[in-house]
């Protein structure tokens, strides 16, 4: 090897030390946020604001005038259902879920559980919480494909 190839090697090597991403891959990029909403629901927007920023990656947003059938599609129980539903990092988040409870749950990813619900619309929920001080005290049902489920969290 010449000094010059030799230098150039040592070069190369300082580089990679010097700038650690250039020695790797880089990551790939988490996927967006998915969420099916009826078309004039305005709460969801504000829960989807919530996700967005929490997870600090986009939130598509999906029309979708027959929410019953995408419910179906997700596997959410019938008496969890609410006003939207997402899917995020496979999991299935129903209706006004705080976006701490998703990552937690991404974060333990417990055998068996499907996803987060949180029935109906309670006041002072992530999305229900605009333009007015009412807070109801609400559960954060987990749930499974079986349809079992418990509480994961309580709120309020």
């Amino acid at each position: 090897m010449t000094s010059l190839d030799r230098r150039a090697l040592l070069a190369l090597l300082g580089a990679s030390a010097a700038f650690p991403a250039l020695a790797r891959p880089a990551a790939a990029a988490p996927a967006p946020i998915t969420m099916w909403r009826d078309p004039g629901c305005g709460c969801c927007t504000e829960w989807a604001k919530r996700m967005e920023a929490a997870f600090r990656r986009p939130l598509r947003i999906v029309d979708a005038p027959n929410m019953p059938a995408v419910k179906q599609a997700q596997g959410v129980p019938d008496d969890l259902r609410s006003c939207h539903t997402a899917l995020v990092d496979g999991v299935v988040v129903e209706g006004h879920v705080p976006p701490e409870d998703v990552k937690a749950l991404i974060a333990r990813r417990p055998a068996g559980v499907r996803g987060l619900a949180v029935p109906g619309m309670p006041a002072g929920s992530p999305g229900m919480d605009v333009g007015h001080d009412h807070r109801q005290r609400y559960q954060v049902f987990a749930f499974s494909a079986g349809g079992k489920r418990s509480v994961f969290a309580t709120h309020g």
